[in-house]
C-alpha cells in the first residue's frame, strides 16, 4: 500500500514537470492519458480554454476489462476517431508521467494508425 502511494506521488511529480513544458492549444490540443489498474482513459484537451474536446475510456465503452493492451488500442482508436470528427488532426501527446511502454504505447500507436499526428 505504501509503495503504491509513493509510486503514484512520483508519477504525479513527473507529470507536473512535463506539464510545465507542454500545453495544448487550439491548433494542437493535448492528448492526455490516465491509466488505472483496471481502466485507461484518454482526453483531447485545449488548455488555453480549459476545455475537453474529445474523450474515450474503457469505462464508457462496452469493454469488459481495460487493464490490458487490447483495450488500450481500442481506446486509442476511439479517441482518434472522435478527435477527427471535431476536425483535430495534430495533437501533443501527454503520457501523464507514465513510462512510454505497454498500454500507453499501445494507445499512442493506435491513435497514430487511426490518423492523429504527434
Amino acid at each position: 500500500m505504501i509503495l503504491q502511494k509513493k509510486r503514484n506521488e512520483i508519477r504525479q511529480r513527473v507529470h507536473a514537470r512535463i506539464r510545465q513544458k507542454m500545453a495544448g492549444t487550439a491548433e494542437r490540443p493535448r492528448l492526455n492519458v490516465y491509466r488505472s489498474l483496471n481502466h485507461i482513459y484518454a482526453q483531447v484537451i485545449d488548455d488555453s480554454k480549459g476545455f475537453t474536446l474529445a474523450s474515450a475510456s474503457t469505462v464508457a465503452g462496452k469493454m469488459k476489462t481495460g487493464g490490458n493492451v487490447a483495450a488500450a488500442k481500442e481506446v486509442g482508436k476511439l479517441v482518434a476517431e472522435r478527435a477527427q470528427e471535431k476536425g483535430i488532426k495534430k495533437v501533443v501527446f501527454d503520457r501523464g508521467g507514465y513510462l512510454y511502454h505497454g498500454r500507453i504505447k499501445a494507445l499512442a500507436d493506435a491513435a497514430r494508425e487511426a490518423g492523429l499526428e504527434f
